[in-house]
């Protein structure tokens, strides 16, 4: 009996360090993604991923607390600061996010010892963060499982690049710089940037490139059957390919500096020397209207609103709802916010 106890004490060491062990490998392993599932829209991610919508809850790059990361309800209500992680290209799935992390500022006193930017996974509530990996990375993209980014280096330039949410199977895919931005049933659609310009798609898995469309295609966007995109041989209009068809209408002789789909209706920036505006039409080109004289950068959509601000000028950042009446303000919400979240939660 006496030998007995002695076993069943020197054990419990054991036991106990085995279900610590167990713990911490099953809160920190990332459960799988249901297939089809993408981080944000292309259109937003082409804008700079500022703004991600998800399960109801909208993340955004806050301006006016140095892009920090905020959350808020669809209609701006709720909004509270998550993390002091200066992010951009923010996607959104399951239980985390995912974002790109700018290095720490030259003001920053510990700026010259560590280098915080790179690909990052963090809990939705801004907590127990984890770097996929360091490295300037100006667009990212979450397909599945895998985060698919653009990775810059002085010595090589930007290449493509891949990494699992779990920070397993790195690979580069192609050493050019390809937006991963527009993703639709596995495969990422990006216009040529060597030889031509063509529209190509590539496939998540095998990495395979095809050939859609011999156009001169800049800033794709895939929704549904068609793709968007900027059309180079004609002063950068906008126009609309049908992948079923082969159809293509030009839905704009405007010519466009920045734009993003979102639903039915497009938002751009009319690149013009004496008239530019901020507009927007229907997906086939109707309802043309002006939503706000002057350039502006940075266009990004919600289910609710669309934002944006003065080119090269981050605040104040405005909005206006997407369907209905054009009605411009500032996004008095995330300026608000600043003070009352003063301190990372």
């Amino acid at each position: 009996m006496k030998i007995l106890r002695t076993i069943l004490i020197a054990a419990i060491p054991i036991v106990l360090f085995a279900a610590l062990f167990a713990y911490s490998f099953i809160s920190k392993r990332v459960p799988e993604n249901p297939p089809g599932t993408m981080g944000n829209t292309a259109g937003n991610l082409n804008n700079g991923g500022l703004f991600c919508e998800d399960e109801g809850v909208v993340y955004f790059s806050n301006a006016y607390d140095n892009n920090s990361l905020y959350a808020m309800n669809p209609d701006e209500t709720d909004v509270k600061k998550l993390s002091n992680a200066q992010v951009y290209s923010i996607n959104a799935a399951g239980d985390f996010l995912y974002y790109y992390q700018a290095a720490s500022s030259a003001s920053d006193q510990f700026s010259s010892m560590f280098r915080t930017n790179g690909v990052y996974r963090a809990k939705k509530n801004g907590k127990s963060t984890t770097c996929l990996k360091r490295v300037p990375a100006p667009t990212l993209a979450l397909w599945n499982n895998t985060v698919f980014y653009q990775s810059y280096s002085t010595k090589t330039g930007t290449s493509l690049c891949r990494i699992d949410i779990d920070k397993e199977n790195y690979r580069e895919l192609e050493n050019q710089a390809i937006n991963p931005a527009s993703i639709q049933d596995g495969r990422i659609y990006f216009g040529g940037i060597g030889s031509d310009h063509y529209l190509y798609t590539m496939d998540t898995d095998s990495g395979a490139v095809a050939t859609i469309y011999n156009g001169n295609v800049y800033s794709p966007i895939v929704s549904g059957d068609f793709v968007y995109y900027m059309d180079i041989s004609s002063d950068y209009c906008l126009c609309r390919y049908s992948l079923s068809t082969g159809e293509l209408t030009v839905l704009t002789r405007d010519r466009l500096d920045f734009f993003n789909v979102a639903g039915d209706i497009i938002y751009y920036q009319k690149s013009d020397a004496t008239a530019p505006a901020l507009k927007r039409i229907n997906t086939d080109g109707s309802g043309e209207e002006i939503v706000a004289n002057g350039v502006f950068e940075n266009i990004n959509a919600t289910s609710h609103y669309v934002y944006f601000n003065a080119y090269d000028a981050p605040t104040p950042v405005f909005h206006t709802p997407l369907y209905g009446p054009v009605q411009v303000e500032p996004f008095s919400a995330g300026a608000a916010a600043v003070s009352v979240n003063a301190k990372t939660p």
